[in-house]
Protein backbone atom coordinates (compact mmCIF):
# COMPACT_ATOMS: atom_id res chain seq x y z
CA UNK A 1 0.00 0.00 0.00
CA UNK A 2 1.28 3.46 -0.91
CA UNK A 3 1.44 6.02 1.88
CA UNK A 4 -0.70 9.13 1.38
CA UNK A 5 1.94 11.24 3.18
CA UNK A 6 4.54 10.10 0.67
CA UNK A 7 2.21 10.99 -2.19
CA UNK A 8 1.69 14.51 -0.83
CA UNK A 9 5.39 15.05 -0.13
CA UNK A 10 6.28 13.87 -3.64
CA UNK A 11 3.59 16.08 -5.18
CA UNK A 12 5.01 19.16 -3.46
CA UNK A 13 8.47 18.36 -4.81
CA UNK A 14 7.07 17.90 -8.31
CA UNK A 15 5.34 21.27 -8.19
CA UNK A 16 8.66 22.96 -7.46
CA UNK A 17 10.52 21.05 -10.15
CA UNK A 18 7.91 21.80 -12.80
CA UNK A 19 7.90 25.52 -12.04
CA UNK A 20 11.68 25.94 -11.94
CA UNK A 21 13.45 23.34 -14.08
CA UNK A 22 13.07 23.01 -17.85
CA UNK A 23 12.91 19.35 -18.96
CA UNK A 24 16.10 18.32 -20.76
CA UNK A 25 14.30 17.23 -23.93
CA UNK A 26 12.66 20.64 -24.35
CA UNK A 27 15.85 22.50 -23.44
CA UNK A 28 17.84 20.62 -26.08
CA UNK A 29 15.09 21.22 -28.63
CA UNK A 30 15.10 24.92 -27.81
CA UNK A 31 18.87 25.14 -28.18
CA UNK A 32 18.63 23.58 -31.65
CA UNK A 33 15.87 26.01 -32.52
CA UNK A 34 17.95 28.95 -31.31
CA UNK A 35 20.97 27.80 -33.33
CA UNK A 36 18.90 27.72 -36.53
CA UNK A 37 17.09 31.03 -35.96
CA UNK A 38 18.30 34.03 -38.00
CA UNK A 39 15.63 36.61 -37.19
CA UNK A 40 17.11 39.41 -35.07
CA UNK A 41 14.33 39.81 -32.51
CA UNK A 42 13.51 36.09 -32.44
CA UNK A 43 17.17 35.26 -31.82
CA UNK A 44 17.31 37.85 -29.04
CA UNK A 45 14.22 36.38 -27.35
CA UNK A 46 15.51 32.82 -27.60
CA UNK A 47 18.85 33.75 -26.07
CA UNK A 48 17.11 35.64 -23.28
CA UNK A 49 14.94 32.59 -22.60
CA UNK A 50 17.95 30.31 -22.31
CA UNK A 51 19.65 32.72 -19.92
CA UNK A 52 16.45 33.02 -17.88
CA UNK A 53 16.21 29.26 -17.49
CA UNK A 54 19.73 29.14 -16.07
CA UNK A 55 18.97 31.98 -13.67
CA UNK A 56 15.74 30.33 -12.50
CA UNK A 57 17.50 27.06 -11.75
CA UNK A 58 20.36 28.79 -9.94
CA UNK A 59 18.07 31.04 -7.86
CA UNK A 60 15.40 28.32 -7.36
CA UNK A 61 12.67 30.64 -8.60
CA UNK A 62 9.87 30.05 -11.08
CA UNK A 63 11.15 30.41 -14.65
CA UNK A 64 8.14 32.51 -15.69
CA UNK A 65 6.08 35.04 -13.76
CA UNK A 66 2.89 33.43 -15.05
CA UNK A 67 3.06 29.87 -13.76
CA UNK A 68 -0.09 28.84 -15.61
CA UNK A 69 -2.77 26.57 -14.17
CA UNK A 70 -1.34 23.58 -12.27
CA UNK A 71 -2.96 20.28 -13.21
CA UNK A 72 -2.31 16.63 -12.47
CA UNK A 73 -2.17 13.47 -14.55
CA UNK A 74 -2.21 10.31 -12.45
CA UNK A 75 -1.46 6.84 -13.78
CA UNK A 76 -1.29 3.69 -11.73
CA UNK A 77 -0.70 0.00 -12.10
CA UNK A 78 -3.74 -2.25 -11.83
CA UNK A 79 -2.62 -3.70 -8.48
CA UNK A 80 -2.06 -0.32 -6.80
CA UNK A 81 -3.55 0.32 -3.37
CA UNK A 82 -3.48 3.80 -1.85
CA UNK A 83 -3.82 4.57 1.83
CA UNK A 84 -7.21 6.21 2.25
CA UNK A 85 -8.24 5.42 -1.32
CA UNK A 86 -8.85 7.77 -4.26
CA UNK A 87 -10.52 10.47 -2.15
CA UNK A 88 -7.39 10.73 0.01
CA UNK A 89 -5.27 10.85 -3.16
CA UNK A 90 -7.18 13.81 -4.57
CA UNK A 91 -7.05 15.58 -1.22
CA UNK A 92 -3.26 15.12 -1.13
CA UNK A 93 -2.88 16.61 -4.61
CA UNK A 94 -5.09 19.58 -3.71
CA UNK A 95 -3.05 20.14 -0.54
CA UNK A 96 0.19 19.97 -2.49
CA UNK A 97 -1.14 22.48 -5.01
CA UNK A 98 -2.20 24.92 -2.31
CA UNK A 99 1.05 24.54 -0.37
CA UNK A 100 3.16 25.03 -3.49
CA UNK A 101 1.26 28.12 -4.58
CA UNK A 102 2.50 29.82 -1.45
CA UNK A 103 5.77 27.91 -1.14
CA UNK A 104 7.42 27.98 -4.59
CA UNK A 105 5.62 30.43 -5.06
CA UNK A 106 3.20 30.01 -7.97
CA UNK A 107 0.91 32.74 -9.21
CA UNK A 108 -2.62 32.11 -7.85
CA UNK A 109 -4.41 32.10 -11.20
CA UNK A 110 -7.62 30.26 -10.32
CA UNK A 111 -10.83 32.23 -9.74
CA UNK A 112 -14.56 31.51 -9.85
CA UNK A 113 -15.78 32.23 -13.43
CA UNK A 114 -18.67 34.45 -12.29
CA UNK A 115 -17.88 35.84 -8.85
CA UNK A 116 -14.07 35.92 -9.37
CA UNK A 117 -13.61 34.39 -5.93
CA UNK A 118 -9.90 33.73 -5.38
CA UNK A 119 -8.60 31.56 -2.56
CA UNK A 120 -4.99 32.48 -3.45
CA UNK A 121 -3.99 28.83 -3.70
CA UNK A 122 -4.99 27.59 -7.21
CA UNK A 123 -7.62 25.34 -5.64
CA UNK A 124 -11.36 25.61 -6.16
CA UNK A 125 -14.28 23.96 -7.91
CA UNK A 126 -12.74 21.60 -10.45
CA UNK A 127 -9.27 22.94 -9.77
CA UNK A 128 -6.70 21.59 -10.08
CA UNK A 129 -7.80 19.20 -12.83
CA UNK A 130 -6.88 15.57 -12.13
CA UNK A 131 -6.95 13.07 -15.00
CA UNK A 132 -6.38 9.34 -14.64
CA UNK A 133 -4.87 6.49 -16.59
CA UNK A 134 -4.30 2.84 -15.71
CA UNK A 135 -1.88 0.13 -16.79
CA UNK A 136 -2.03 -3.67 -16.46
CA UNK A 137 -0.10 -5.10 -13.51
CA UNK A 138 2.19 -3.51 -10.96
CA UNK A 139 1.73 -1.60 -7.71
CA UNK A 140 2.92 1.91 -8.40
CA UNK A 141 1.55 5.35 -9.10
CA UNK A 142 2.91 7.94 -11.53
CA UNK A 143 2.29 11.54 -10.49
CA UNK A 144 2.64 14.01 -13.36
CA UNK A 145 2.21 17.72 -12.82
CA UNK A 146 1.84 20.11 -15.72
CA UNK A 147 1.64 23.88 -15.32
CA UNK A 148 -0.29 24.69 -18.47
CA UNK A 149 -1.25 28.17 -19.62
CA UNK A 150 -4.98 28.53 -19.08
CA UNK A 151 -6.09 31.30 -21.43
CA UNK A 152 -5.30 31.02 -25.13
CA UNK A 153 -3.11 28.90 -27.40
CA UNK A 154 -5.90 26.38 -27.99
CA UNK A 155 -8.49 25.98 -30.74
CA UNK A 156 -11.00 23.41 -32.02
CA UNK A 157 -12.78 22.76 -35.31
CA UNK A 158 -15.16 20.12 -36.58
CA UNK A 159 -13.72 18.92 -39.87
CA UNK A 160 -15.20 16.31 -42.16
CA UNK A 161 -13.66 13.23 -43.78
CA UNK A 162 -13.66 14.98 -47.15
CA UNK A 163 -11.41 17.74 -45.74
CA UNK A 164 -8.63 15.17 -45.53
CA UNK A 165 -5.01 15.91 -44.68
CA UNK A 166 -5.13 19.24 -46.54
CA UNK A 167 -7.99 20.41 -44.33
CA UNK A 168 -6.00 19.42 -41.25
CA UNK A 169 -3.04 21.44 -42.52
CA UNK A 170 -5.19 24.50 -43.21
CA UNK A 171 -6.65 24.55 -39.70
CA UNK A 172 -3.22 23.92 -38.19
CA UNK A 173 -1.75 26.91 -40.03
CA UNK A 174 -4.79 29.07 -39.22
CA UNK A 175 -4.17 28.35 -35.54
CA UNK A 176 -0.44 29.08 -35.62
CA UNK A 177 -0.93 32.38 -37.47
CA UNK A 178 -3.59 33.42 -34.95
CA UNK A 179 -1.42 32.35 -32.02
CA UNK A 180 1.48 34.42 -33.34
CA UNK A 181 -0.24 37.53 -34.67
CA UNK A 182 -2.67 37.94 -31.78
CA UNK A 183 -0.28 36.96 -29.01
CA UNK A 184 -2.37 33.94 -28.02
CA UNK A 185 0.59 31.70 -27.18
CA UNK A 186 4.24 32.08 -26.16
CA UNK A 187 6.40 30.66 -28.92
CA UNK A 188 8.35 28.55 -29.58
CA UNK A 189 6.07 25.81 -28.32
CA UNK A 190 5.39 22.13 -28.41
CA UNK A 191 2.23 21.82 -30.49
CA UNK A 192 -0.23 19.04 -29.71
CA UNK A 193 -2.92 17.99 -32.17
CA UNK A 194 -5.90 15.84 -31.29
CA UNK A 195 -7.76 14.13 -34.12
CA UNK A 196 -11.04 12.30 -33.67
CA UNK A 197 -12.89 11.24 -30.57
CA UNK A 198 -15.85 13.41 -29.58
CA UNK A 199 -15.48 17.14 -28.98
CA UNK A 200 -14.43 16.78 -25.35
CA UNK A 201 -12.08 13.83 -25.86
CA UNK A 202 -10.57 15.52 -28.93
CA UNK A 203 -9.57 18.45 -26.73
CA UNK A 204 -8.15 16.06 -24.13
CA UNK A 205 -6.13 14.21 -26.79
CA UNK A 206 -4.61 17.42 -28.13
CA UNK A 207 -3.66 18.74 -24.71
CA UNK A 208 -2.11 15.42 -23.72
CA UNK A 209 -0.21 15.33 -27.02
CA UNK A 210 1.26 18.75 -26.21
CA UNK A 211 1.98 18.20 -22.51
CA UNK A 212 2.69 14.50 -22.08
CA UNK A 213 5.12 13.70 -24.90
CA UNK A 214 8.76 14.71 -25.15
CA UNK A 215 10.57 16.59 -27.91
CA UNK A 216 11.67 14.11 -30.57
CA UNK A 217 9.12 11.46 -29.62
CA UNK A 218 7.16 10.08 -32.57
CA UNK A 219 3.78 8.38 -32.86
CA UNK A 220 4.21 4.62 -33.44
CA UNK A 221 2.01 4.82 -36.53
CA UNK A 222 4.61 5.58 -39.25
CA UNK A 223 2.22 7.69 -41.31
CA UNK A 224 1.27 9.82 -38.31
CA UNK A 225 4.98 10.09 -37.42
CA UNK A 226 5.63 11.47 -40.92
CA UNK A 227 2.86 14.01 -40.42
CA UNK A 228 4.42 15.11 -37.13
CA UNK A 229 7.73 15.79 -38.86
CA UNK A 230 5.98 17.55 -41.74
CA UNK A 231 3.88 19.72 -39.43
CA UNK A 232 6.93 20.74 -37.42
CA UNK A 233 8.66 21.97 -40.59
CA UNK A 234 5.44 23.54 -41.87
CA UNK A 235 4.94 25.47 -38.64
CA UNK A 236 8.44 26.89 -38.87
CA UNK A 237 7.98 28.00 -42.49
CA UNK A 238 5.31 30.67 -41.98
CA UNK A 239 7.74 33.48 -41.17
CA UNK A 240 7.08 33.68 -37.43
CA UNK A 241 9.56 33.01 -34.67
CA UNK A 242 9.81 33.47 -30.92
CA UNK A 243 6.90 35.42 -29.40
CA UNK A 244 5.48 36.06 -32.89
CA UNK A 245 8.45 38.06 -34.17
CA UNK A 246 9.80 37.50 -37.67
CA UNK A 247 11.72 34.24 -37.78
CA UNK A 248 11.45 30.47 -38.16
CA UNK A 249 11.20 29.21 -34.60
CA UNK A 250 7.47 28.80 -34.09
CA UNK A 251 7.40 25.08 -33.28
CA UNK A 252 9.90 23.09 -31.21
CA UNK A 253 8.01 19.90 -31.99
CA UNK A 254 4.58 18.67 -33.08
CA UNK A 255 2.76 15.67 -31.62
CA UNK A 256 -0.41 14.08 -32.97
CA UNK A 257 -2.75 11.74 -31.11
CA UNK A 258 -5.88 10.13 -32.55
CA UNK A 259 -9.09 8.58 -31.27
CA UNK A 260 -11.85 6.77 -33.10
CA UNK A 261 -14.66 9.18 -34.01
CA UNK A 262 -18.13 9.29 -35.56
CA UNK A 263 -18.10 8.13 -39.16
CA UNK A 264 -19.38 11.50 -40.41
CA UNK A 265 -16.81 13.75 -38.75
CA UNK A 266 -13.15 14.44 -38.08
CA UNK A 267 -12.72 16.52 -34.95
CA UNK A 268 -9.48 18.45 -34.54
CA UNK A 269 -7.93 20.41 -31.69
CA UNK A 270 -4.66 22.33 -31.59
CA UNK A 271 -2.81 23.16 -28.36
CA UNK A 272 0.38 25.12 -27.74
CA UNK A 273 2.38 24.10 -24.66
CA UNK A 274 4.21 27.39 -24.14
CA UNK A 275 7.93 28.14 -24.15
CA UNK A 276 8.25 27.20 -20.47
CA UNK A 277 7.00 23.60 -20.97
CA UNK A 278 6.50 23.03 -17.27
CA UNK A 279 6.18 19.34 -16.39
CA UNK A 280 7.63 16.94 -13.83
CA UNK A 281 7.04 13.27 -13.09
CA UNK A 282 7.63 10.80 -10.27
CA UNK A 283 6.84 7.12 -9.87
CA UNK A 284 5.96 6.18 -6.29
CA UNK A 285 6.35 2.51 -5.40
CA UNK A 286 4.62 0.56 -2.66
CA UNK A 287 7.97 -0.02 -0.92
CA UNK A 288 8.48 3.74 -0.52
CA UNK A 289 10.88 4.31 -3.42
CA UNK A 290 10.36 7.46 -5.48
CA UNK A 291 11.87 7.78 -8.96
CA UNK A 292 11.84 11.24 -10.53
CA UNK A 293 11.92 11.84 -14.26
CA UNK A 294 10.68 14.35 -16.86
CA UNK A 295 9.23 11.98 -19.49
CA UNK A 296 5.57 11.29 -18.58
CA UNK A 297 5.56 8.01 -20.57
CA UNK A 298 1.80 8.37 -20.76
CA UNK A 299 1.12 7.09 -24.28
CA UNK A 300 1.93 3.40 -23.93
CA UNK A 301 0.69 0.68 -26.26
CA UNK A 302 -2.06 0.04 -23.72
CA UNK A 303 -3.25 3.66 -23.82
CA UNK A 304 -3.41 3.48 -27.64
CA UNK A 305 -4.99 0.01 -27.79
CA UNK A 306 -7.60 -0.67 -30.49
CA UNK A 307 -8.80 -4.15 -29.50
CA UNK A 308 -11.46 -5.28 -27.03
CA UNK A 309 -9.14 -7.55 -25.09
CA UNK A 310 -5.54 -6.70 -24.26
CA UNK A 311 -2.50 -8.90 -24.15
CA UNK A 312 0.68 -6.97 -23.51
CA UNK A 313 3.88 -7.82 -25.37
CA UNK A 314 6.45 -9.44 -23.09
CA UNK A 315 8.74 -6.37 -23.00
CA UNK A 316 5.83 -4.11 -21.98
CA UNK A 317 4.84 -6.46 -19.16
CA UNK A 318 8.38 -6.33 -17.83
CA UNK A 319 8.53 -2.52 -17.97
CA UNK A 320 5.26 -2.04 -16.10
CA UNK A 321 6.07 -4.54 -13.37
Amino acid sequence: MISIDLIEKTAVELMQRAAIEIPDDYLEGLKKTAAAEDGDLSSFVLQAMLENYEAAKEDRRAMCGDTGCPRWYVKMGNDTRIEGGPVALETALRRATAASTNGVPLRPNRVHPLWRTDHDNNVGIGAPEIEYGFEPGGEWIDLITVHKGGLFGTDYRMLFPSDGIEGIKRFYLDCLVAFGKRGLACQPAIIGIGLGGSKDTCMVLGKRAACLRTVGDRNPDPKIAELEEEFKELGNSIGMGAMGFVGKSMVVDCHIEVGYCHTGGMQMSVHAFCLSSRRAVARVHADGRVEYRTDPQWFTDFQRRETVEWKAPEDNRQRSA
